[in-house]
């Protein structure tokens, strides 16, 4: 048989920094946290600035993230984080989608702004279902000088929390 014939068998992964199994602080409820590994943003005074090389981290199947949710029943939600979850977007979506599936809420934090991953849905491959997947995203990169401990779920001022679902059938 040619090499090229043989289906891929890998499954899809995500390159990521880690996980957070139950997390109250990264969304509404309980929520599973993933990490994503790689971040273009590298904002000074980052939260989690071990998340911005492209080369730590390690590759963790969408399978066995989807069974860490499922094994948990008191989960609310998932919240992607970074790193930047948009830089591995198809899997990220496809992930998402999962989590939809499964009836639970999905919050995405990215340092893009929301007009611009609109304005780049038919350019990026992924974007596309990981904002349609999203319920709420987090939207800006964390600006030291507006940083502020009393915003809900956020780091600085300039970021946003958008419903996305609302944004979507608003059109």
């Amino acid at each position: 048989m040619n090499e090229s014939n043989i289906p891929d068998s890998k499954e899809p992964e995500l390159r990521i920094a880690g996980l957070v199994q139950e997390s109250i602080v990264d969304g509404p409820g309980l929520r599973l946290v993933v990490f994503a590994q790689g971040c273009p943003h590298r904002c000074r005074g980052c939260h989690n600035p071990h998340t911005h090389s492209y080369e730590g981290g390690l590759n963790v199947s969408i399978d066995a993230i989807t069974n860490a949710i499922i094994q948990n029943p008191l989960l609310d939600g998932v919240t992607l984080s970074g790193g930047e979850p948009f830089l591995q977007a198809k899997g990220f979506a496809e992930l998402a989608a999962r989590v939809k599936a499964m009836g639970l809420h999905v919050m995405t934090y990215t340092g893009y702004i929301y007009e611009t991953i609109v304005a780049g849905l038919n350019r990026h491959d992924g974007w596309r279902g990981l904002l349609d997947n999203t319920d709420v995203l987090v939207d800006g990169p964390f600006v030291l000088k507006q940083r502020s401990l009393s915003l809900r779920y956020r780091g600085s001022s300039n970021q946003r929390l958008i419903d996305v679902q609302q944004r979507i059938r608003g059109g």
